[in-house]
């Protein structure tokens, strides 16, 4: 329909096809009770004819009809009553004793029944002549007249049915007419009625219209809306509160990112201008270069972390999943933090078996993230400790610390970019705020599940790793 009307509007298009649709079906009707009354009409006039043929046979039986014939032929021509009509009476062989044709009508030959034969409908004859139908129909009779006696007189009579013909035609115009006349009316009514049914519509235009970036909160009004627009409504609404969140959360990022770039590049900005003021020594050049390389590292890493977010966050962003050995990697990361651990007087244990299906550089550095995180907030001579639990279901993965509680309205965001429960917490001013926030993009691309719990002193942190088809491995 779009490729034939592609300008059209929706209610044009409705109009257009219950104008159609009217049409169709009122000429079908038409149709047929043009075809009912046809047959009507061809059965009357093919009764008529046989009708004829049974009159004059009788004739001939009860009365002298050849005295008639010769001596008032003008009686038949008025019996037969218009000019359309024909008869012939005649012997075989022999010129007609009576021949009644205003019309000039080219008489076929046609085999006539036998005296004794009963005529139906069938034993009239249908042609055309000159383009209008034409019926006729013979048969032969026996007479009473004693001079004839032995032989058979044969009768033929027609009818040149222009008469019918014309007013079929006039029917049939009629029809059209009143098709067309209903469609043209059907259309403007389908258009009017189209026009009032799609006003919702047109209102939920205005309404989503209004819609900007400073609205964002605004939501469309369902009362009153058709039960069939209440799911587009509803699906209205959901995408606006998902762009108002994310809208939400990119104004909150960016300003989350000035405030945590602005601190290293005014570090730099700053201890460059003190020292390009005056001539320094060798030594202080040093150490400036040693600082200035320090926050040159804090930006590099924030900036792959956020490249790594929004890798991670890609709709078609891959991941290979393998069944690794939990005790083996929860070895490996305890090993790789040993030594900044033994710095801050912090144990680091693990336990557990099985295996997790994930993807083994994700999965590091997850948990390096967390186990990260849990040593520098940690208490000096506390113990960290790495759990894995295995079921059917998947692998659940839990790093413990002891330290200061959080508090729960901070438990909520503790995963959102650049958020920390406390800025003045030890060693917040080393992190990017970004290392949880990458371990729950992680775990999105795994399908899986992560939560932070804190009370009296402890908190943990857990991942849950479903498993892939119903198995762990």
């Amino acid at each position: 329909m779009s490729l034939l009307l592609p300008r059209h509007s929706l209610i044009a298009r409705l109009a257009l096809l219950f104008a159609l649709l009217s049409f169709t079906v009122l000429a079908a009707v038409g149709l047929t009770l043009y075809t009912a009354l046809e047959a009507q009409l061809i059965q009357r006039d093919d009764a008529a004819l046989v009708s004829r043929i049974d009159q004059i046979r009788t004739l001939l039986k009860d009365v002298d009809l050849l005295d008639m014939i010769h001596q008032k032929p003008e009686l038949f021509g008025n019996m037969l009553g218009n000019r359309e009509a024909l008869l012939v009476l005649k012997f075989p062989g022999q010129a007609p004793l009576l021949e009644v044709n205003p019309g000039r009508i080219n008489v076929p030959e046609v085999a006539s029944a036998e005296p004794s034969a009963v005529l139906s409908l069938a034993a009239v004859r249908h042609t055309v002549e000159n383009g209008t139908p034409f019926i006729l129909v013979s048969a032969s009779a026996q007479t009473s007249d004693p001079q004839y006696a032995g032989q058979a007189l044969q009768i033929t009579t027609g009818r040149m049915l222009t008469e019918r013909t014309r007013m079929l035609q006039a029917y049939r115009n009629y029809i059209l007419l009143v098709a067309g006349c209903a469609a043209l009316l059907t259309s403007f009514l389908a258009y009017w009625v189209a026009r009032r049914g799609l006003l919702p519509l047109r209102l939920l235009a205005q309404q989503t219209g209004a819609i900007g970036i400073r609205n964002l909160s605004t939501r469309i009004d369902s009362r009153g809306a058709p039960r069939e627009l209440l799911p587009l409504i509803d699906g209205f609404n959901a995408m606006l509160d998902r762009l108002e969140t994310s809208f939400a959360q990119l104004s909150q990022v960016s300003a989350d990112m000035a405030h945590d770039l602005r601190t290293p590049i005014g570090n730099l900005l700053g201890q460059t201008e003190v020292a390009l003021g005056q001539r320094r020594s060798t030594e202080y050049y040093e150490q400036l270069l040693g600082s200035n390389f320090e926050e040159l590292q804090r930006l590099s890493r924030m900036t792959d972390n956020m490249l790594f977010l929004a890798r991670a966050e890609h709709a078609d962003h891959a991941i290979e999943r393998k069944a690794l050995d939990v005790a083996d990697e929860l070895e490996r990361i305890v090993e790789y933090f040993e030594g900044l651990a033994e710095e801050r007087d912090i144990r680091i244990s693990f336990q557990g078996q099985g295996t997790v299906c994930a993807d083994p550089d994700l999965l590091r550095r997850a948990l390096a993230n967390l186990l990260s995180n849990a040593v520098r907030y940690a208490d000096a001579g506390t113990e960290i400790t790495l759990t894995a639990q295995q079921d059917a279901v998947g692998t659940t993965l839990e790093v413990d610390n002891k330290g200061p509680t959080i508090e729960p309205h901070h438990l909520t965001r503790l995963f959102d970019r650049f958020y920390r429960a406390d800025a003045s917490r030890r060693g917040s001013s080393d992190a990017s705020g970004l290392g949880l926030s990458i371990v729950r993009s992680i775990m999105l691309l795994h399908q899986g599940t992560w939560k932070a719990a804190s009370s009296e002193g402890n908190t943990r942190f857990t991942l849950f790793f479903p498993a892939v088809d119903g198995k762990t491995e």
